[in-house]
């Protein structure tokens, strides 16, 4: 029996505690992918079990359920959507200092997609999780300095929080800070340093970074030309549905280069990036198929 003459029915035990701290890491490594759609699996899946346990603990005052029903209340998952709803248990985890939950509402500003879109406010929201080290918020930070949203347009800013957020882990800010050292922008161009960039965020799995560095690779870019590597970052990038790696690759197959010729293999990455309204990948279909065609009908005459 508890001696605690304060603990009230709606308190947690040590045991829901930890499960729900569980619970709030995974989540948030989930959401930090870069659309919403494993995130929307994810609650999905656990809503359905955990959402006493959520809405118990959220009223508790704890900060990551707060986040979570929030989350919930903001698409409609499980529950009626209702932005109200979620703003309000966003701000009540802000409030406490919660780096993620004040990124979110910046969020919610910054897209513009269930509140207005207010560049201001998302940019003060971004500032408040930057403070405490929220490595996404950095990058946004970078984001709206680069394009001068919400604040006068400042690359080295811009180049500041990227390079935070980059050097914390985050896979779009190291991206930005490849493709400025490829293009110069911010930084003075230096192909060394965006393949160095662009590495770290493919490694991660970003798919316009494995493009970009497979772009390097063939063309020697920065780094020691090896159009195999090329073929590596080409193809990782084209299973995940990057139209320009998948026709890209499909050049690749076509005219031999990092791989053996393989005409069939071609065809089948142009044809997925055609139907993804890639105008290159269609013409090159179109070509590989008249020279087929051709060769067939020499061969049979």
């Amino acid at each position: 029996m508890s001696s605690d003459r304060n603990q009230t029915a709606t308190q947690l035990t040590e045991d829901e505690m930890a499960m729900l701290a569980a619970e709030v890491e995974a989540a948030r490594d989930v959401w930090k992918l870069p659309d919403f759609e494993p995130m929307e699996a994810w609650l999905r899946e656990y809503l359905p079990r955990r959402w006493g346990i959520w809405q118990k603990a959220a009223k508790n005052g704890h900060a990551g359920a707060q986040w979570l029903v929030g989350l919930c209340y903001s698409d409609g998952i499980g529950v009626q959507q209702s932005v109200r709803k979620a703003i309000g248990w966003f701000h009540k985890a802000a409030e406490q200092g919660d780096a993620v939950a004040q990124f979110t509402i910046g969020l919610l500003f910054y897209n513009g997609q269930v509140v207005d879109q207010n560049y201001t406010e998302a940019i003060s929201w971004f500032r408040m999780a930057a403070e405490q080290g929220c490595a996404t918020a950095k990058s946004h930070l970078g984001v709206m300095y680069l394009e001068g949203h919400g604040v006068r347009r400042d690359e080295n800013a811009a180049m500041s929080w990227f390079r935070q957020a980059a050097n914390q882990g985050d896979a779009i800010a190291q991206f930005n800070l490849g493709l400025s050292y490829a293009e110069g922008e911010g930084v003075q161009r230096n192909d060394h340093e965006s393949v160095v960039w662009y590495e770290q965020a493919a490694k991660q799995g970003h798919s316009d970074a494995q493009f970009n560095l497979a772009l390097m690779y063939r063309d020697g870019r920065g780094v020691e030309q090896d159009e195999r590597e090329a073929v590596i970052w080409f193809r990782k990038a084209a299973e995940q549905g990057d139209a320009d790696a998948q026709c890209s690759l499909g050049v690749m197959y076509a005219e031999g280069r990092g791989v053996f010729q393989d005409k069939s293999e071609a065809e089948f990455w142009f044809l997925k990036a055609a139907k993804q309204g890639d105008e290159d990948a269609q013409s090159n279909l179109d070509l590989l198929r008249k020279k087929r065609d051709i060769e067939q009908g020499i061969l049979e005459a």
